[in-house]
Parts: structure tokens; C-alpha cells; sequence
């Protein structure tokens, strides 16, 4: 029996179902420019052209191109990673270490506590059910914070290498999403309310072009374990959305994750408008695996989750 929690594979690539240049620009950061100078000088990608003539890229192409763009944040440059094959590209992102069989379940990081394997090898089998039940359990013994730092955030990165790598398709990636996003939805309800004109105020969001909204989700469980009043606007809120809602809140930190979909001049534009039009008392937080390599006035770089604590007990009475 199919698992009800596994959404529809995706359709065959073509014409019709790829993505055009624009949307391959937002969804790997690589410029317009860029994919057409590499069309001449590698002869990749290999784009199809719609009934107007414009490129449109099917989606075996569009993986690889995200697998190239995570290698050059890595520090490698185009002309090393672009003409690799398959195997040698997985190679390079699994650190050197050889590609995975088909079928075999994607290696965690790290020293990976026996629950980090035997979620990823649920959601290799494609089991939802069994993948839910192992993370509720896991955040039962250990408690939501622990759970949030030693569980979730090295699985979710896990995941998404093992995606970059191949290992995994984007309907096994969704099924972690969602799967996920329930166990933590779960755990927040059961925290206590915080105190109204004590405690403090956190507006957690993305920038537009950030779709991925599962590290909003562990921030808030550890803003909130902490005592903190959050509202979760979910990705990709306009820089003017995100200015209104930090007035309408009273907010004193707006809190941003940034995972690298969003070319990263694109989120120095944004952040720097942020700053600009919020007033010096908001803080800005940015936390993912994007914020390393953002160093702006004004902007906190949030390097764990567990530092959320210290940053909370650190921020002026609320006013």
C-alpha cells in the first residue's frame, strides 16, 4: 500500500513542465548570464525551447545545475565543476567519498545518533508513517529543545545534501518537509503561553526567493522554549511586508533563515533594505546555511540554533 503522505511523483520533463531561465535564476542563484555563456563554453546546460522560443530547462538539468551552484558556494570554480559527470559530481559534494548505490539509503553527517539513520533510511523506503513516528518518539525522550538541535537540524541538513547529491528525489525531500513541519507544528502546541508585555517579540520569515521555511519552524520552537512571543509569517514575505508586520507586532527581532536558494546578492539587497527601513532598536537575525558568508552592519549572524538563548537574554526589556 502506497503511503497517503507521499505526494505524486513528479511529471516527465519537457516543454511544458520544465522552467524557464527566470525561474532556474531564483531557484539555483545562477544569472541569466551565466547559464547562456556556459551554454557556448561547456555545452551545458542543454536548454529546450516553447512555442515562443524562449529557453526552458527540464528538471534533470535544473538538479544539476543546483549541484553545480553548491559546489561553487563550496570555492570551486566552473570550469572544474561544470563539465563532471554524475559520479564524480556526488563525489565532490559527499566531501571525496564515493557516490551511493541506487538504493542506498543517503549517509547522515557527523557522528549521527542511530535515530538520524533510521529516519533517513524511512525516508528512503518512502515511509511517512514510519518516519512521523520516529521523529515523535525522538522528541518525546529527549524533549523539544534537545530534539530541535541534535535531531532535527542535522537531519534536515542531512537531507538536503543527500538531495543536492541525487540521493534523493524532490517528492522524498517533500515528504521530510511536511513530515517535519507536523512533529514540530505538534511539539510548539504543547509549550505554555508566553507572558503578554514580558515577554519577548520575535517576527520570523524569509525574503522572497527563499521558499524553504522548515528552519522558521526550529527557531520558533527554541524562541518560544525560551519564553518568547513569535509570529511565523512562514517564506518569502516582501521586504514591505515584513517592515508593516514588525510595527504591527512591536517587534524587537525579526528573524530571517536564509538556505542559499537566494542568489546571495539578491539577500544583501534585501537585508540591507531591512535594515534601512526598520528602526535601530529591531534587531535583525539572519540564521541557515547561507548566513556564514553574510557580514552587514546591523545584521546578526545566527550560527546555531542554540545560541537563541543567549541572544534572547541579551535583548533590552521589552518596552
Amino acid at each position: 500500500m502506497s503511503d497517503p503522505l507521499l505526494p505524486d511523483a513528479p511529471p516527465p520533463a519537457g516543454p511544458e513542465t520544465g522552467l524557464n531561465i527566470a525561474e532556474v535564476e531564483r531557484d539555483t542563484g545562477l544569472g541569466k548570464d551565466t547559464l547562456r555563456v556556459w551554454e557556448r563554453r561547456y555545452g551545458f546546460p542543454v536548454p529546450q525551447r516553447d512555442a515562443q522560443g524562449q529557453r526552458v530547462y527540464p528538471a534533470a538539468q535544473v538538479d544539476r545545475l543546483r549541484q553545480i551552484a553548491a559546489l561553487m558556494r563550496a570555492g570551486h570554480r566552473p570550469g572544474k565543476v561544470v563539465p563532471l559527470d554524475d559520479a564524480a559530481r556526488a563525489a565532490l559534494l559527499s566531501g571525496g567519498a564515493p557516490a551511493s548505490a541506487p538504493g542506498t539509503p543517503p549517509a547522515p553527517t557527523g557522528a549521527a545518533s542511530p535515530t538520524l539513520a533510521a529516519a533517513l533510511a524511512a525516508l528512503t523506503r518512502r515511509d511517512g508513517i514510519a518516519l512521523r513516528r520516529l521523529l515523535q518518539q525522538a522528541q518525546s525522550r529527549l524533549g523539544l529543545a534537545a530534539f530541535v538541535t541534535e535531531v532535527m537540524a542535522p537531519l534536515t541538513t542531512a537531507v538536503g545534501q543527500a538531495w543536492m547529491r541525487g540521493e534523493l528525489r524532490v517528492a522524498e525531500e517533500h515528504l521530510f518537509t511536511e513530515v517535519a513541519h507536523g512533529v514540530l507544528r505538534q511539539g510548539l502546541l504543547s509549550l505554555p503561553e508566553p507572558v503578554p508585555g514580558v515577554a519577548p517579540r520575535v517576527l520570523l520569515t524569509t525574503l522572497p526567493g527563499e521558499p524553504h521555511g522548515l528552519g522558521l519552524l526550529m527557531a520558533e520552537a527554541m524562541c518560544a522554549l525560551e519564553g518568547a512571543w513569535c509570529v511565523n509569517l512562514g517564506p518569502q514575505t516582501p521586504v514591505d511586508e515584513i517592515v508593516a508586520a514588525a510595527q504591527w507586532h512591536h517587534t524587537q527581532v525579526v528573524g530571517l533563515s536564509a538556505t542559499g536558494c537566494l542568489p546571495a546578492r539578491w539577500l544583501r539587497q534585501g537585508l540591507q533594505q531591512l535594515r534601512e527601513r526598520l528602526p535601530a532598536s529591531t534587531v535583525i537575525w539572519l540564521g541557515g546555511s547561507a548566513a556564514a558568508s553574510v557580514r552587514l552592519p546591523g545584521v546578526v549572524r545566527m550560527a546555531e540554533l542554540g545560541g537563541i538563548g543567549r541572544a534572547l537574554a541579551a535583548l533590552p526589556p521589552s518596552p
